[in-house]
């Protein structure tokens, strides 16, 4: 198949992977007697965008709940992403060739089919759209100070009734500025950030090109700097809007030169600086701009435009670009944003938090007024109307959605008028299984894996309601929560699936053996030695007392059919064993959460126990030594691990995060008694010396994941051993 073909395949409705958002709400029922909380939800596949009926997110520490009462539309950011859901499979894949390249890629080192339905998983996940926000905070996470219940707020939150919030994405909003202007806050924020970049001075020529909303409000925001303002864009309106805000404006739509005005505007020296706002593929915006500036000038793209520079343009006047990072420091810090660390004003006097103020500061003080950038307001159940509006060819500009006052009543939990319609066809009691967490492993892998097994799909908790609503429609859930006390508590549950973070894992392995649950929790068990003897302690309890209940981690490998298959070929060996696992695990970014000690763990706490536990379990034999040898790198995730075995075996285990893409990511070579068997990505095993075997293939990579969750279900069904003993679990871990 022809790379063209891949991607027509891969972004083809007809293969059933489509997420109709009308089906999804003709299943869903809210409980009786509770109210519905709304949010706007866009589909990157079919372009659509929807209000749901959502259950209320839940609250976390470090973080606001907070009842909306406006939002505004983005019209730049959030139409792009309207227009790329609506797009054809070849135009999404021509706006995007960077993960084409990564589609690709996977589908030489892992088949295509399960390439097929990664690509789909992902672009299945409904997308919260928005992120200017203004409401009234109804419940305060631990560890937040400086905020009461029922303060006024803004903050990037999404267009939903209930939003939750990092503390330092959020502002309180002055008395005497309402609820519509406040909602403009975060766009200002944009606009404050790119010109604290460009740092004008008292009487400096700035021009701005493009005024949309972050235009028009940087305009704003230099003339309060006493700057000189031109601004530039094709629309009359605007440039009217610009001009009553003390600009002089180039009409480009007139056939005016903007090089020429500037060089008039700036008396012939050229201008200080410019501002691009506009948002375009095109390149001529910032060639344009080094045409105005004077020598040693400055450039700041602050909004979306072609990067095709001219060294000529900007060698000869010595000129400085830079792109501005949105709303200001602190922006993609997880350590700021998610996790509250604010840095010392002292230092960074200007934060995203801090440039939110200011631009409230402003708004109060009547020195930047968006009152006239309002064009249109819609309550939320016509958001629908309102992306029509900003794609279609009808002008606009601030597009407010207005929340319905609130309700006394919290909902929490969606139940679907569609329950699962999967049924156990064995003879055997259904099973009814319960989910927390629904990422993209989740979603992609597990659920499916067990729902195959026919078990009953009873409830799935996730935290914002979100990605749990879209994964309890699309497979077949009684209901959805975003609270987990009612999960542990549910007496139809009969065990619960965890595939949240690491760092959550132990906690809810514990609550979930107290309330006698059987659990299934996605690798790792634990992060730490304190947590497993937490765990061994009350595991060990129970048993003492005959209420054991199933307890399996999910390391998958050991149950692929070419693993079973090379188990099946080493009983006829009676020496012992030397094995190399060699995992070319890629790069991650040092800032995603697997490399966050006290999140992720790190990612040989976090992945590597995977292959830890298959060579315990194809040698059958305990671990009596190991040792680790890092490489010495920042993450230290390039390590190898030497294991020793009971019986005189010997393991490596070679997990690197420095290899190319096209390798193979796993490979597993075993040698024994003048033979060897080496297992490629889980699709190929192959047989050196191995009398009555050459070769296993298979047609797409199988590492076990529907084997694993079927072994798990029939335990309970049949009362069977446990799939992997506790001993062995306990071990590796």
């Amino acid at each position: 198949m022809s790379d063209p073909e891949i991607l027509k395949y891969l972004f083809d409705d007809r293969f059933g992977y489509s997420t109709n958002f009308t089906v999804i709400r003709s299943q869903i029922t809210i409980l009786i007697g509770i109210i519905e909380l709304k949010q706007l939800l866009h589909s990157l596949r079919s372009g659509e965008t929807e209000v749901y009926q959502m259950p209320a997110p839940a609250i976390s520490s470090g973080k606001l709940l907070i009842q909306t009462s406006h939002t505004l539309v983005s019209a730049g950011t959030e139409r792009m992403l309207v227009e790329f859901g609506k797009a054809g499979w070849l135009d999404k894949a021509r706006k995007k060739p960077d993960k084409v390249r990564i589609v690709l890629d996977k589908i030489k080192t892992d088949g295509f089919q399960p390439t097929l339905e990664a690509v789909f998983n992902k672009l299945d996940q409904p997308l919260p759209l928005g992120y200017c926000n203004v409401g009234k905070i109804i419940q305060l996470g631990n560890r937040v100070a400086g905020y009461e219940v029922g303060d006024r707020v803004i903050s990037n939150g999404q267009h939903a009734e209930l939003v939750t919030v990092p503390v330092n994405l959020s502002a309180k909003v002055p008395d005497s500025v309402t609820d519509e202007e406040a909602a403009f806050t975060v766009l200002g924020a944009i606009a404050l950030q790119g010109i604290r970049l460009v740092q004008p001075t008292l009487g400096e020529v700035i021009v701005v090109i493009g005024l949309g909303l972050v235009g028009l409000m940087t305009v704003q925001l230099l003339r309060a700097n006493s700057c000189r303002v031109l601004g530039v864009d094709f629309d009359e309106e605007k440039l009217q809007l610009a001009k009553t805000f003390g600009a002089e404006v180039v009409d480009l739509s007139a056939g005016q030169d903007p090089i020429e005005v500037a060089k008039v505007f700036s008396r012939g020296r050229g201008v200080d600086a410019v501002l691009v706002t506009a948002s375009t593929k095109s390149s001529k915006p910032l060639h344009q701009a080094a045409q105005m500036c004077r020598k040693r000038g400055r450039i700041v793209l602050v909004g979306v435009a072609g990067l095709e520079l001219s060294r000529d343009d900007f060698f000869k006047k010595e000129l400085t670009f830079q792109v501005s990072a949105s709303y200001g420091p602190g922006r993609y810090d997880q350590n700021y944003e998610e996790k509250g660390q604010d840095y010392p004003v002292a230092f960074v006097r200007w934060t995203e938090q801090r440039n939110f103020e200011a631009i409230l500061d402003m708004v109060a003080e009547g020195r930047l007024d968006v009152k006239p950038l309002i064009s249109h307001r819609f309550v939320i159940d016509d958001a629908s109307k309102a992306y029509e509006l900003i794609c279609g060819s009808e002008q606009s500009l601030g597009v407010l959605l207005k929340y319905p006052e609130p309700d006394s009543t919290e909902m929490q939990t969606v139940r679907f008028s569609k329950a699962s319609d999967t049924a156990a066809t064995n003879g055997m009691s259904q099973v009814a299984i319960s989910f927390l967490g629904a990422g993209n492993y989740a979603t992609g892998l597990l659920i499916p894996a067990f729902k195959e097994t026919g078990v009953l799909l009873r409830q799935i908790v996730s935290n914002t309601g979100v990605s749990g609503l879209h994964a309890g429609s699309k497979y077949g859930f009684e209901l959805t929560t975003t609270d987990t006390n009612k999960l542990f508590l549910d007496e139809k549950t009969d065990a619960i699936v965890i595939a949240t973070r690491h760092n959550s894992h132990a906690q809810f392995v514990l609550k979930a053996l107290q309330a006698g649950k059987n659990v299934f929790v996605e690798k790792p068990l634990c992060l730490t030695l304190e947590e497993l003897s937490q765990i061994e302690r009350t595991y060990s309890g129970l048993a003492i007392s005959d209420k054991k209940p199933l307890l399996m981690v999910g390391f998958n490998r050991r149950f692929a059919p070419q693993v079973q298959k090379m188990k099946t070929l080493l009983e006829s060996v009676t020496g012992t064993l030397a094995l190399v696992m060699t995992v070319n695990a890629g790069m991650i970014p040092a800032d995603h959460w697997t490399q966050d000690l006290e999140v992720g763990g790190g990612r040989i706490l976090g992945e590597a126990c995977h292959f830890i536990d298959l060579l315990r379990y194809i040698v059958g034999q305990p671990i009596v030594s190991h040792q680790r040898l890092p490489m010495k790198t920042k993450l230290n995730d390039t390590v190898s691990l030497q294991l020793r075995f009971a019986d005189g075996s010997i393991g490596t285990i070679h997990y690197f995060a420095n290899g190319s893409k096209t390798f193979p990511k796993e490979r597993l070579e075993i040698f024994a008694q003048g033979r060897v068997l080496q297992l490629d990505n889980f699709r190929k095993l192959t047989g050196f010396g191995w009398p009555g075997f050459r070769r296993m293939n298979l047609w797409r990579q199988d590492k076990g994941q529907k084997a694993c969750a079927a072994a798990f279900v029939q335990t309970l069904q049949e009362g069977r051993k446990a799939p992997i003993p506790w001993e062995e679990i306990y071990e590796v871990s």
